[in-house]
C-alpha cells in the first residue's frame, strides 16, 4: 500500500505508555483513494551523513517541513479512543 500525506496544522496529545506525546496530524489517501489520517510523532530526512548533499537535502527538508494545510472535517473529528 502506498499513501500521500501532507502536514497540517493540528498537534494533539497521545498517551503513550502514560506519557503523554505530541503527534502532529497529517492527511491524505491511499493510492486508491481512501482517506487516511496519520499521527506523526517523529520524522527526519533518511539521508547519511556520509552523502556530500546532507546539509542541503537536510536545511531542504526542513524547509518543507514548516508547510502546514488547515486539518480536514474528517481528520478533526477522529476519537482520540480510536488511536492506537
Amino acid at each position: 500500500m502506498k499513501i500521500t500525506i501532507e502536514s497540517t496544522k493540528k498537534i494533539v496529545q497521545l498517551e503513550l505508555d502514560g506519557a503523554l506525546i505530541p503527534a502532529r496530524i497529517w492527511q491524505g489517501h491511499t493510492d486508491s483513494g481512501i482517506p487516511v489520517a496519520c499521527f506523526i510523532t517523529r520524522i527526519s530526512p533518511d539521508v547519511l551523513l556520509s552523502d556530500p548533499n546532507h546539509y542541503e537535502l537536510t536545511a531542504q527538508f526542513d524547509r518543507e517541513l514548516i508547510e502546514c494545510v488547515p486539518p480536514n472535517d474528517r481528520v478533526l473529528a477522529i476519537p482520540l479512543k480510536f488511536i492506537l
